[in-house]
């Protein structure tokens, strides 16, 4: 594949730091992008993803799915489509794995009464 057709993206994290630049063909999907990221997240960050499913992708104010290809998420920028496009990651874990642990969490409270009557 000729060099010019890759698109260069860098993953913004919620620190400000970035991941990348990397090139990626056009017809890479989301899910790719996101195993990447996983792969390459810095070993030093408290908050880091357990797998690519904890992981989303924003572009444009867009939450991005996984089905889609870097191609179809790419905006037109006119005579910017040569420059890097920064992606924002936001980390959320599963809604299965965080209610299992919430419900974990959560022991049996006891209600007491501290008032006194004076």
């Amino acid at each position: 594949m000729p060099d010019e057709d890759l698109v260069e993206l860098k993953f913004r994290l919620y620190d400000g730091t970035d991941i990348g630049p990397f090139r990626y063909s056009p017809a890479s999907t989301v899910a790719v992008l996101k195993e990447r990221i996983v792969a390459e997240w810095p070993k030093d960050k408290k908050i880091a993803p357990k797998s690519a499913n904890d992981v989303k992708l924003i572009n444009a104010g867009k939450i991005l799915e996984n089905s889609k290809t870097v191609g179809q998420c790419r905006i037109p920028f006119g005579e910017l489509s040569k420059s890097i496009i920064t992606m924002h990651v936001v980390v959320q874990p599963s809604l299965a794995k965080a209610k299992a642990e919430k419900k974990v969490d959560e022991a049996p409270k006891k209600n007491i009464c501290a008032c006194s009557i004076l």
